[in-house]
């Protein structure tokens, strides 16, 4: 279904209507964490906050009490030994600094909040918290984050092959082990059981899938009688030495595997006697939801949400089972899909604290991570990492390495020994580029620098020809984009001198960018300096990161439309956020959903993964392996772009609804925020009509955006929506109208 300037109705969905007072408060969260008595925290003096529950149009907080007890029942009285912060004016309700006595070490706490709203009416206190404060002495492996969970699950199916022979399907795939409940008639008997990823036909494993699919034999010693065994997957050589992530101890090695096959079994096996036993981070699966009117967009986004899961079991985002490897990339890509499917944040801060300490070798990955720390305190609203690392998020930016006209030049040749140093850098050798390095770049190495090497894409196969130049397009991009990252770090922390200094810095490579790479006759960018090709990745990343003159970009996306996906999964996270720039919609929502090996719909149907995979298939890279959370950028790409809700303050304190749903007929999403969970619906029933449902939550306001440009044709609620209360005209972006909404529900139509 085309839709050009349809008739609009912007439609929140009505809640039921609330009380004189607004409801206690929910959604309590300690140091990030919703459970915090799962875990301990190390701070004296943590953050706190909670969600404002108040459904009535325009709710917001002016003042709030924060009861503290060391016992429970002391705080059910309504009292506390430990702090009561008082009646305080503020609508701050994310991120509210402790300010009570220190807290002693290894003791619990029990905490409590209510609220009053913009009339003065209090709400009644929010049900406890729990919480206690980590032991002196060393830190705890997993304080201020969750500790890795087990999950079991049941067969899907289960086929009984022979006598003590079976076949066992689980569904999906999953890090992890099994657990059988197996009677023996006496002891010395051995099952063999068989773990893996791939088919070699119906109801048999593959034992030699290729590459890093897993297959693994385990020999299970019975004893006399019936028990329950849990087995011991034994561990991989590459993924558990090095600079891999280890398991706990506690929980032990895992593997990645949906089959199971048991040979020898002494009797009759039940399903209720063999368990899946997934382990993963805490991970709410009801956080966030995702529906529409396609069925494979369904699939995608619930496959991709389930792989942000799937491949947290180590409690530190890595790049996947062949190697357990934390790498800035990757966990960008993870980052904002995990934000997308939880209110969950420990994990991302976690890794983003360990890749600044672990920097690996490609220099565009570096320059993730002042945008995954933006990121960070966008969503979360706690400014803690931006403060302790600031310094360090600079380095990041790579401006050590800028020439005069503000362009990073040639970051194999010009990185010292010193500068990797301030970057925490990974000496270990990176793998050898399907591009050579330049001899011009070569002939200025300095003899004791270490590599730092310009990436392009991974495989490097998957980069549509691009020519690496001394001075390219991509790193340039990246750099620019992590300018605007610091400088928005900058201001947030109230460094003023340096927010202008890093926007300055920003606007002069900006300036050389468009004058160095911009080929007027083809419309598009060169791929480096001295280059006369064109590559997909010269044209998206300048769009992705906002390179590109209002004037130019019809060219450059009319360019972009000609390459399709010729870039890998990594790469797509960046088209994407290049066709959605650039007001691409309908294409992106094609190319999201298409056929082909290089698609979603490939993995799904085709290869049969439930676990996004490393890249598009295995003929692409053929040691790749089958669980690579960056392959998963449509659980961040759906919510944050197709149905368009993005944080433009700290903390979801403002956020856009931009959705560019094309012709879905319908599209519905719950996306969990730290202020209460954000819904919107789209339907459209005609060519000529647009329908949405919306609800934003309290102490919160959103900038929706409509697809008219005339605002005499916008109503809400049956009335001019100018005239609507709550409702205030913003102007116009891009073709759009735009209005400010507080929370609340709205009823907007605009008729052609």
């Amino acid at each position: 279904m085309k839709i050009t300037f349809p008739v609009l109705v912007l439609l929140l969905v009505r809640v039921s209507p609330g009380t004189a007072a607004p409801n206690p408060p929910s959604g309590l969260m300690c140091e990030l964490l919703a459970e915090p008595q799962l875990t301990v925290i190390n701070s004296d003096r943590p953050a706190l906050g909670w969600v404002v529950d108040d459904p009535r149009r325009g709710a917001v907080q002016s003042a709030y009490q924060i009861l503290v007890s060391s016992r429970a029942e002391i705080l059910a009285t309504d009292h506390a030994d430990v702090w009561d912060s008082g009646r305080v004016a503020s609508d701050r309700s994310v991120d509210v600094r402790w300010s009570g006595p220190p807290l002693g070490p290894g003791r619990a706490y029990f905490w409590k909040v209510r609220t009053w709203d913009a009339a003065g009416t209090v709400s009644p206190y929010s049900l406890p918290q729990e919480f206690r404060r980590a032991a002196t002495g060393p830190t705890a492996a997993f304080a201020d984050r969750y500790p890795l969970e087990k999950t079991e699950i049941a067969p899907q199916r289960m086929v009984r092959k022979g006598p003590g022979d079976y076949f066992i399907d689980f569904g999906r795939a999953a890090f992890g082990t099994v657990k059988l409940t197996l009677t023996a008639p006496a002891p010395g008997l051995i099952v063999q059981v068989c773990l893996g990823e791939v088919l070699a036909g119906p109801e048999t494993i593959n034992p030699d899938p290729g590459g890093a699919r897993r297959y693994r034999v385990m020999l299970l010693p019975l004893r006399a009688g019936t028990h329950t065994y849990g087995v011991a997957i034994t561990p991989g050589e590459r993924n558990s030495t090095g600079a891999a992530i280890r398991m706990p101890p506690e929980v032990g090695e895992v593997m990645p595997f949906r089959y199971c096959e048991l040979v020898g079994a002494p009797g009759p096996i039940a399903p209720d006697e063999v368990r899946q036993v997934a382990v993963h981070y805490h991970f709410d699966d009801a956080a966030a939801a995702f529906s529409s009117s396609d069925s494979m967009l369904n699939r995608i986004w619930e496959f991709c949400r389930y792989s942000i899961k799937a491949t947290s079991f180590t409690g530190t985002y890595v790049d996947g089972d062949r190697e357990r490897i934390p790498y800035e990339a990757d966990a960008y890509i993870t980052e904002l899909g995990h934000y997308a499917s939880d209110r969950e944040f420990t994990l991302a801060r976690h890794t983003l604290d360990y890749l600044l300490d672990h920097a690996t070798w490609p220099a565009e990955w570096q320059m993730h991570m002042p945008l995954a720390a933006w990121e960070d305190y966008l969503h979360s609203g706690n400014s803690d990492l931006l403060v302790r690392r600031y310094d360090e998020l600079a380095a990041k930016t790579l401006f050590a390495l800028e020439r005069r006209d503000g362009l990073v030049a040639s970051p194999e040749a010009h990185a010292t020994p010193e500068f990797l140093r301030i970057l925490h850098f990974d000496p270990r050798p990176p793998p050898p580029l399907k591009h050579p390095i330049p001899q011009e770049v070569l002939d200025s190495h300095h003899p004791d620098s270490v590599p730092l090497q310009a990436l392009t894409d991974w495989p490097p196969a998957e980069s549509d020809g691009y020519e690496m130049r001394p001075v390219g397009v991509v790193t340039n991009a990246f750099h620019y984009g992590a300018l605007r990252a610091m400088a928005q770090i900058a201001g947030a922390l109230g460094r003023w001198d340096e927010e202008r200094a890093w926007a300055a810095r920003a606007a002069r490579t900006y300036r050389a960018f468009n004058t160095v790479f911009f080929d007027p006759a083809q419309g598009t960018y060169i791929d480096g300096e001295g280059s006369r090709h064109h590559s997909l990745h010269a044209a998206m990343l300048p769009l992705a990161f906002g390179l590109v003159d209002p004037e130019r970009i019809p060219t450059v996306t009319a360019f972009l439309r000609t390459r399709g996906m010729a870039c890998s999964v990594y790469g797509a996270q960046y088209l994407f956020e290049a066709l959605y720039h650039a007001n691409q919609g309908a294409y992106a929502l094609a190319l999201m959903t298409a056929p082909g090996d290089r698609s979603w719909r490939h993995m799904i149907a085709d290869v049969g993964t439930t676990i996004t995979l490393e890249a598009w298939d295995d003929r692409f890279k053929p040691n790749e392996d089958w669980n690579h959370a960056w392959g998963a950028a449509p659980a961040n790409l759906i919510p944050r772009l197709l149905m368009g809700i993005e944080p433009i303050a700290p903390g979801f304190a403002r956020f856009r609804v931009r959705p560019q749903t094309a012709g879905l007929a319908r599209a519905a999403l719950t996306l969990p925020t730290l202020r209460g969970p954000v819904r919107l619906e789209v339907t459209q029933p005609d060519d000529r009509t647009w329908r949405a449902a919306l609800t934003v939550p309290a102490n919160t306001r959103a900038e929706v955006e409509v697809p008219t440009t005339r605002p005499d044709q916008v109503e809400e609620g049956g009335r001019p929506a100018g005239q609507s209360p709550g409702v205030r005209y913003l102007g116009l972006a891009v073709g759009r109208c735009v209005y400010e909404v507080p929370g609340g529900t709205y009823e907007f139509t605009v008729r052609q």
